[in-house]
């Protein structure tokens, strides 16, 4: 029985952006259930998030900035502390009208804004269904009457007045938010809700990043649809249909980005100002639930039972759903943790682990290696049993109420059980546990060197008869399998009926070869060392492979599991047997059920022999792809493959920068799974891109920093990696660091403490990493999509300390090394958000402070619109866009508040030109006595023809590489 793992990524699948165009595909309703049964309600979304929609709120003081009351906005930006224009407890809203604000929550003690709704962050409350529209899993707010038992409306019907007015309801804003107690919505006044809604007329937005989806600039657009982004979110994404008859999906607050503004408002809906949340005011969560009524143990075995619709149900704000899950259920895994909300970490025997609802499963009881169990007696119950777990054969008759050695657990449970020198596959349900007491020969084997001859001479008589009858019985599968004595038997049992003479030669070619490599997959098993021992049962494999191909077995047949018997061959460790089957042209290419061709097996089990067979065969496909989207380079970069990963990029290296669906490269997966070796190779032999983005826009050295991974941190920082470089959500590698709780401790590959850099201090390993960072340049003051820099994640200010001193011991090596001052790191964007009038400016304290393009101290002057003073009078002369926000200038203030006069004096514009035409006349001369060739060396020979070049380039010339002339003459220049 084969055991064919699939590989293993530790991300789940990325999405496609909205903007690029999708299949359109309808979700499967959910099976009908009982209203609450099933998981507890989903994540907590607490706090402010960027996507969330909102309204005018009780302290509005603005005007129509929103364009009237009623009108909706998306929050796009976060505050943060040190923000002279969006500072702590404030937000920048994106109006549908197309203006962009900021407001207060909680900043001064007022809250300029109302929560309308949080779907499109993801907040969901799963297995509760809406008792008016009966949608199941109710996004955003939940609304639960006080009056009536279990009975709950969605937020859209709860504002459209269903159910009775006069009963008083309980507000959740989030799934685990304490309940707020409303008034009855009976004599309250709603307002009309306005904004972009299904019918709007819309245009291209502020977060416009299409092209020319929608025609060009100007065009108009009607929308069709307001929906969520799969699972992820709710109401976020708008369904437009633009005028050249194009239809596409365009953010509306997924991820806080905001694609549409329309044309004219319509109406959308209503809601009660008194009934909604306060933005930036926290809601109180409730006392986290945990899997205490389950009572799941690390290590133990459990098993999902559940069908596909209810199991996706369940998952729901519990580890969420992958569709590859459906493949585990019913196999059995192993508790690997409990996370702290109380659901199950679940390993699988292929190392892939998933997180699953602690009611989805259910512990199952098993064996393990090398326990004894004894077998069923009755035959009809273990014949009933075995269907679906390795079947049954009489052959397995004499093991019937038997005492066996467990030699192997199965993914699915099943185990392979040794009695007295055969090995059979069993149900467990056939089996029961027997007491170490017992005393049983286990492991008995018959005389090998009788055997193995015997099965060869045997084999040779079969392929050797003539006659055309097709009658193999068993003869042929216990020939196949090595037992000698069996085939003894049978002939002198069934001398007139199991003849040698009436075994049909042409079945014997044509299966033979199949089923002795399965028989080799019996006879083996696996030592301490992990390297498979053959049993001596059978003699010299590879010559009685090469026998039955010579007699004609067909090399590429595939048995009932669909595995060739090079896929058996190179599963089992046989490198003899595959090199004879690859030499009678077995097909290397074939896949089995996983999608796994023989060198995905070989790599995975690190069989080096069997790649180096299979590596050198002329027309293998390392393109070709598993079930799970591995070619056979990723394949190796996922399973830390150093050899299988040079011998690839020795004939394929082409494929080193080559991406799976979900953008990961082989430099990524190495990245993730602290392969070193792997992703030097790649960077050194493949010369792969360092900086390459998945989907997800993040690089090799984020997801290092993700695991913690030191050493593979130093080698991409030192082979260029960008530490700057954003992924998704803006953050850097930094951010990452400085926010991964499992970071937050101690540990780690020990590289940096090693490097001597970190010194005596002690820190966590996320600190460490990012000191390091912080040294090689990463900019401590890069506010991600929040609004959050990476500083503002910490929360002991000794640590900030500690960080800021690396970054300045950087600036101060940067300045006496080049001169260049706090300028280097200072350029790097900070992202904000552009084109954003402000209401909110902090005063700022009069006095010089530091420049930070020239770094001196002196005068800053202010920018208009953006209100940011990064520099100085002399450097802001010739500055057109804010190196902080990178917004255009339109106004430059002085302290006074005179303004700055941006053009340039009469002597200044002279000496400016002059330089000008200084430089373009060197540049000429530069190019007259340059070697055309390659662009380096002086001119140092002239041709017959007039052309020249420098004496290396000149040394391999035959012809004029200007006019093509043969070169009959050299003229040496000595200038």
């Amino acid at each position: 029985r084969l055991s064919l793992s699939p590989p293993h990524l530790f991300l789940e699948p990325s999405l496609d952006p909205p903007g690029a165009r999708r299949p359109s595909s309808s979700r499967p309703g959910p099976r009908p259930q009982a209203k609450r049964s099933g998981p507890r309600p989903g994540p907590s979304r607490g706090g402010m998030e960027v996507g969330m929609r909102v309204v005018r709120g009780l302290d509005w003081k603005w005007g129509n900035q929103d364009d009237s009351e009623g009108h909706m906005g998306t929050v796009v930006e976060i505050g943060r502390q040190g923000s002279t224009t969006t500072p702590d407890k404030t937000v920048v809203v994106q109006w549908d009208s197309g203006t962009r604000t900021n407001y207060r929550t909680g900043y001064q003690g007022a809250y300029d804004l109302l929560l309308y709704d949080n779907a499109q962050i993801g907040v969901r409350h799963s297995n509760i269904i809406c008792d008016s529209c009966k949608k199941h899993g109710i996004m955003g707010m939940r609304w639960k009457c006080k009056v009536c038992f279990d009975y709950d409306l969605c937020t859209q019907c709860y504002m459209n007045n269903k159910h009775d007015l006069s009963h008083a309801f309980e507000r959740y804003e989030t799934a685990h938010s304490q309940p707020v107690t409303l008034a009855p919505r009976q004599n309250l006044t709603r307002i009309i809700l306005k904004g972009i809604f299904q019918g709007v007329k819309v245009v291209r937005g502020p977060d416009w990043d299409w092209g020319n989806q929608d025609g060009g600039e100007g065009k108009v657009g009607k929308v069709v649809d307001i929906r969520g982004w799969d699972t992820e979110s709710g109401r976020s994404v708008a369904s437009v249909t633009w005028s050249n008859g194009t239809t596409n999906v365009y953010r509306m607050g997924h991820k806080g980005k905001v694609d549409l503004k329309y044309v004219s408002d319509v109406q959308g809906g209503f809601y009660y100002k008194e009934h909604l949340p306060k933005l930036g005011e926290h809601a109180e969560l409730q006392r986290q639930d945990s899997a205490d009524g389950h009572s799941f143990q690390q290590g133990d075995k459990v098993k999902c039972l559940l069908e596909v619709d209810i199991l996706r149900q369940m998952q729901e704000g519990h580890g969420g759903w992958n569709p590859k899950m459906a493949e585990y259920i019913s196999r059995i895994g192993t508790v690997h943790r409990i996370t702290d909300r109380g659901d199950v970490r679940v390993q699988y025997s292929n190392n892939i682990r998933w997180t699953f609802h602690p009611g989805a499963l259910t512990k199952v009881n098993t064996f393990g290696v090398g326990e004894l169990v004894k077998v069923l007696e009755d035959m009809e119950s273990v014949k009933r049993l075995q269907t679906g777990h390795g079947e049954w054969t009489d052959s397995m008759s004499p093991a019937l109420g038997q005492v066996g050695k467990v030699l192997k657990v199965y993914a699915d449970g099943d185990l392979r059980v040794a009695f007295g020198g055969q090995t059979w596959t069993f149900n467990p349900a056939c089996l029961s546990a027997q007491t170490a007491e017992v005393d049983a020969n286990l492991m008995t084997a018959e005389n090998p060197s009788e055997s193995g001859s015997t099965v060869i001479s045997v084999l040779e008589k079969l392929l050797a008869q003539s006659t055309e009858q097709d009658n193999p019985g068993r003869l042929v599968i216990e020939a196949a399998h090595g037992s000698a004595n069996k085939v003894r038997e049978l002939v002198q049992k069934y001398p007139d009926k199991v003849s040698l003479k009436h075994v049909s030669p042409t079945l014997v070619r044509s299966k033979s070869l199949v089923w002795f490599t399965s028989s080799l997959v019996q006879s083996t098993d696996s030592t301490e060392e992990g390297k498979v021992a053959l049993d001596t049962r059978i003699a010299n494999p590879a010559e009685i492979a090469r026998l039955l191909l010579s007699k004609g077995a067909n090399v590429n047949l595939l048995n009932n599991s669909m595995c060739t018997a090079l896929q058996i061959a190179v599963n089992k460790g046989f490198t003899d047997v595959v090199r004879v089957l690859t030499e009678h042209a077995a097909d290397v290419n074939l896949q089995d059920s996983y999608g796994d061709t023989p060198l995905h097996d070989a790599i995975a089990k690190d069989f080096r022999g069997i790649m180096e067979i299979l590596v050198l065969v002329p027309n293998i496909d390392f393109t070709q792809q598993n079930n799970r989207g591995f070619n056979l380079l990723h394949h190796a970069a996922l399973k830390g493959n150093k050899l299988a990963t040079d011998r690839i990029l020795g004939r394929a290296r082409q494929l080193v920068d080559v991406k799976k669906d979900d953008g990961f490269s082989a430099l990524h997966l190495a990245a993730l799974n602290n392969h070193w070796e792997v992703a030097h190779t790649l960077l050194k032999e493949g010369r792969c891109d360092v900086n390459i983005r998945n989907n997800r826009n993040q690089t090799a050295l984020q997801l290092a920093v993700t695991q913690g991974h030191e050493g593979l941190l130093q080698l991409l920082v030192a082979e260029g990696a960008d530490v700057n470089m954003e992924d998704e959500d803006g953050d850097t590698a930094l951010h990452v660091a400085l926010s991964r709780p499992q970071l937050a401790s101690g540990g780690g590959d020990g590289g940096l403490s090693e490097s001597g850099l970190l010194g005596s201090v002690e820190l966590t390993l996320g600190s460490a990493i990012a000191c390091f960072l912080a040294w090689e340049g990463a900019d401590i003051s890069y506010a991600n999509h929040k609004g959050k820099s990476p500083l503002d994640l910490v929360t002991d200010p000794a640590m900030v300390q500690v960080i800021k001193g690396f970054a300045e011991k950087l600036q101060r090596l940067q300045a006496i090394t080049c001169g260049q001052g706090l300028s280097s790191a200072c350029l790097r964007r900070v992202h904000t958000t552009p084109n954003t009038m402000t209401n909110l400016v902090l005063p700022t304290a009069p006095g010089p402070s530091e420049c930070l393009i020239c770094s001196e101290l002196a005068l800053l002057v202010l920018f208009c619109p953006c209100q940011h003073s990064v520099a100085c009078e002399e450097c802001a002369h010739r500055m057109k866009k804010c190196i902080k926000c990178q917004v255009t200038i339109t106004k430059k203030i002085r302290q006074d508040q005179t303004e700055v006069d941006c053009s340039p004096g009469t002597e200044n514009s002279e000496q400016h030109n002059l330089l000008e035409q200084l430089q373009s006349r060197y540049r000429q001369m530069e190019e007259r006595i340059t070697c055309p060739i390659c662009i380096d060396n002086h001119i140092k020979l002239v041709f017959q023809c007039g052309h020249a070049s420098c004496i290396d380039c000149s040394a391999a010339l035959k012809t004029c590489p200007i006019c093509r002339q043969t070169i009959r003459e050299r003229i040496q220049l000595f200038v």
